[in-house]
């Protein structure tokens, strides 16, 4: 088909007007992060019950494992970082986040086809004598379309924004696991080597426990105890006995779990983590920073607050359909039935045109398209806000827990010095004949169980400061590797 010019400038003129007088509909993203406490709720305990402070100077937990100063355990993180299958996993969310803005963006701009085709045409024409002759002949056509929907009222720029805020939740859902992925790390990691500890307690009150009862055999030998003393005796180190296959089976766990963190072979680590390591010193001091850093720094915050801004553009992508559509089209080519003379200047067609389209009735779809993008930003407000308590309880909640443990093992150190005290004056007592053996066995039972509960203590302060660390978003940093953009 063939336009007049005078079509030709008015098309123009209207992409110019488009240009010029375009819009965006619906409401503008502007952040506004609640209210937070101006500092988080720290209870301190007594100077000489705890060993290290929390305070309110700016935290650095990128690399928080780096504090306890453990080759292995930087070793295991900087290998889960890269071998982590959900971490990967995580990653490739990312690419597709990357390939949808890619996909909405190119609405931004026109299409353009290479068209081609043939057809085969029969006419009938009247003929000499009454007759009809028929004729047949083949047109052939090439050329380009080209198409694009003017964005008057902002609906596919508002579509843009709304998937660079998918991109951005996208990118931060990835940070989150990285943050649970080095926590998680850290738990299992500490717990081995607590589970360690534990074993190595159990052999020492065991190795001492046997010891007691060769004496009481000797003694029960030459008529200085009874057999109630022996029995009692073989009971104890029965039952010390019977606790070092679950702790051994649990460190196995322990490693186990590791190695699944790490992306490998589940078993893959067990030489390499066979050898006992006594747990960490904590650091003595504490940075947690204040509450309004934490919402910059947690990955889940950063997350719900980008899904709220792509919430909030889909409310303009939706307005936008209530209003009118200008599409503009064009077309170019060369028509004729000939090959050899297809190209000539006489046999090229070409078009141009617009269409608007606007909306009168729709059965209230259009209006009820708004009404759910409004009552979705809503639901995004709310789970962003309580995405801010979370935060803010968990690291309250790992502040306390840090703290009181600490106490608590900071007793339990006295309650193992007193029982080792108690064993050893009951032994000699018993070996001099001065008491029965019931009171060496009471003392035994209650150096192990002081022992046992100080190792599990001493393996909760670490693991409540990994918590900590975990609460207050540590464990990755703005200049981390993303995956890159498709070209």
């Amino acid at each position: 088909m063939t336009t007049r010019p005078g079509s030709v400038r008015a098309a123009r003129c209207a992409l110019a007007a488009v240009l010029l007088g375009s819009c965006t509909v619906g409401p503008d993203w502007t952040p506004d992060p609640p209210a937070v406490p101006a500092a988080f709720d720290v209870q301190p305990p007594a100077t000489d019950t705890a060993a290290a402070i929390v305070t309110a100077a700016d935290a650095d937990v990128a690399a928080w494992w780096t504090v306890f100063h453990d080759p292995e355990l930087d070793a295991l993180i900087a290998r889960a970082t890269t071998g982590n299958l959900d971490l990967r996993a995580a990653a490739a969310r990312v690419q597709q986040a990357r390939a949808g803005r890619a996909i909405v963006a190119g609405g931004l701009w026109p299409t353009l086809n290479a068209t081609a085709g043939a057809v085969r045409v029969q006419s009938n024409s009247p003929g000499g004598l009454d007759t009809v002759a028929a004729a047949a002949h083949t047109q052939l056509q090439v050329g380009l379309d080209a198409s694009w929907e003017a964005d008057l009222f902002g609906g596919i720029r508002r579509d843009v924004e709304a998937a660079d805020a998918d991109l951005q939740a996208a990118v931060e859902d990835r940070r989150d696991v990285m943050v649970a992925l080095a926590g998680e790390v850290g738990f299992d990691y500490f717990a081995l080597r607590g589970l360690q500890q534990r074993l190595h307690v159990a052999d020492d009150n065991l190795t001492a426990q046997a010891h007691s009862l060769d004496i009481t055999q000797r003694r029960f030998a030459d008529g200085l105890a009874s057999r109630l003393d022996v029995a009692q005796a073989e009971a104890l180190v029965a039952t010390t006995r019977a606790a070092i296959p679950a702790l051994r089976a649990a460190a196995q766990q322990a490693r186990l779990e590791l190695g699944v963190l790490l992306g490998q072979d589940p078993a893959s680590l067990d030489a390499e983590l066979a050898a006992a390591v006594p747990l960490p010193q904590t650091p003595a001091t504490v940075p947690i920073g204040l509450p309004a850093d934490l919402l910059r720094r947690r990955p889940d915050v950063r997350r719900s607050e980008a899904q709220l801004h792509a919430a909030t553009a889909r409310i303009g992508k939706a307005t936008a359909d209530l209003w009118p559509h200008l599409s503009l089209a064009a077309a170019l080519g060369f028509v004729h039935d000939a090959l050899p003379d297809w190209l000539a200047p006489g046999n090229r067609a070409w078009s141009a045109g617009a269409s608007l389209l606007a909306p009168l009735f729709a059965g209230g779809s259009l209006q009820a398209g708004v009404a759910r993008a409004d009552a979705a930003a809503d639901e995004a407000l709310q789970h962003y806000h309580a995405a801010v308590l979370v935060a803010l309880r968990d690291v309250d909640g790992s502040v306390e827990a840090f703290l009181r443990e600490q106490e608590r093992l900071r007793a339990l150190q006295q309650a193992v010095a007193a029982d080792r005290e108690a064993v050893d004056l009951a032994s000699r007592s018993y070996t001099a004949g001065q008491t029965d053996f019931l009171v060496v066995l009471d003392a035994q039972r209650s150096l192990l169980l002081a022992e046992d509960q100080q190792v599990q203590s001493a393996t909760a302060v670490a693991t409540d400061l990994v918590a900590l660390f975990k609460a207050l978003g540590g464990g990755w940093s703005e200049h981390d590797a993303v995956p890159a953009a498709a070209p």
